[in-house]
């Protein structure tokens, strides 16, 4: 299977949710510290920071990780978390990194996800890992 990066704010959502799925990841940080390098093809796991109209939906340190041309081209695909209230702007930074970088939008859940969330994520790295191997 391949790697795992993710970006959690201080709110901690989406470390909880990647400590669930029980798979190895990287951490991308949340102050200027140095970027954790990818070694071999990763998925992204984001979740969404927008105003009213879409404005800031991808966290910075998500953008200047991705910034690096060595890094995005590792970048295989990307699970996205929102909160539905925000309607159609629910975990809109994995629609704009999706496009941007020209990968597939793999999945999408809310806050800190369900059970159910964890194990169709998990079935899902699995069967795209294979495919992509």
């Amino acid at each position: 299977m391949g790697g795992l990066f993710y970006y959690s704010s201080a709110s901690g959502n989406t470390a909880r949710f990647v400590a669930r799925l029980g798979l190895p990841a990287r951490r991308i940080p949340i102050e200027d510290a140095p970027m954790p390098e990818p070694e071999a093809p990763f998925v992204l796991i984001c979740p969404s920071y927008a105003d009213g109209r879409g404005h800031g939906a991808v966290a910075r340190p998500v953008i200047r990780f991705l910034n690096d041309p060595r890094r995005r081209a590792l970048l295989r695909g990307v699970i996205a978390s929102g909160n539905r209230n925000f309607g159609r702007l629910f975990a809109c930074a994995g629609d704009l990194l999706a496009e941007k970088c020209a990968v597939p939008l793999l999945y999408r859940f809310e806050l800190a996800g369900t059970e159910t969330d964890i194990a169709r994520i998990r079935a899902g790295l699995e069967t795209f890992w294979s495919r992509h191997a």
